[in-house]
């Protein structure tokens, strides 16, 4: 799931290098950066007055530099569900990620360690994929959070863990089957008892995936 069209975005990041930076490598892919702005509360204004197809904003912010962006870009989704929202932060926030995975409905949403936006191709795939209402999370964020809830795995065998990290990864089951070196039709049967064990209901078979993975990643 991905949109390939041009995005209005609206862009904050306190550190002017960075900011500048995530401007430019936007602008280059076509996409058009209508505000970019250093604090939670010109991030609010911004998205107000532009109305974007997404934002991208830092998890620390002025100015207290804790959680200033990531609160803004919660209250932003509580007013309005759809807005895409992508996060950027330079370490792993475990209560900061669940509670942007909280937001909404779980979808649309995006938290991704600064490092990543080094592979340009990586994070462009990823504001296209939460643009579409996908939901991206760094691997190293699923890592340390799967281990944080270790209690609510237990219900799932070890290979069914395995492809839950890989579906909070956002992996196909493709790729899901090539990473576990397996047949896709195995896949779709772990990925069939996980939902069964999470107990979700009947659903559309990208909403439920979802679901399975918002579950393990809500603190």
């Amino acid at each position: 799931m991905r949109v390939d069209r041009p995005l209005s975005i609206v862009l904050a990041e306190d550190g002017v290098l960075l900011r500048e930076g995530l401007a430019g490598l936007l602008n280059r892919f076509g996409h058009r950066v209508v505000a970019a702005v250093g604090d939670a509360g010109g991030l609010v204004e911004a998205v107000r007055a532009h109305a974007p197809d997404i934002v991208v904003t830092d998890v620390r912010m002025p100015p207290g530099f804790t959680d200033e962006g990531l609160r803004a870009a919660v209250a932003l989704r509580s007013a309005d569900p759809r807005l895409p929202v992508l996060v950027l932060s330079q370490y792993v926030e475990q209560t900061y990620a669940s509670e942007l995975l909280d937001s909404g409905d779980g979808t649309g949403v995006g938290y991704l360690l600064k490092d990543r936006v080094g592979d340009v191709e990586e994070f462009v795939d990823a504001l296209h994929s939460v643009a579409a209402g996908g939901t991206v999370v760094d691997p190293e964020v699923v890592r340390q959070l799967l281990r944080r809830r270790r209690d609510p795995l237990q219900r799932l065998s070890p290979r069914e863990r395995e492809v839950l990290a890989l579906m909070a990864e956002g992996r196909s089951n493709a790729a899901i089957a090539r990473t576990l070196v397996v047949s896709e039709a195995a896949v779709g049967k772990h990925i069939g008892n996980i939902l069964t064990k999470l107990d979700l209901p009947p659903a559309e078979e990208d909403h439920r995936r979802v679901l399975a993975v918002v579950t393990y990643l809500r603190g």
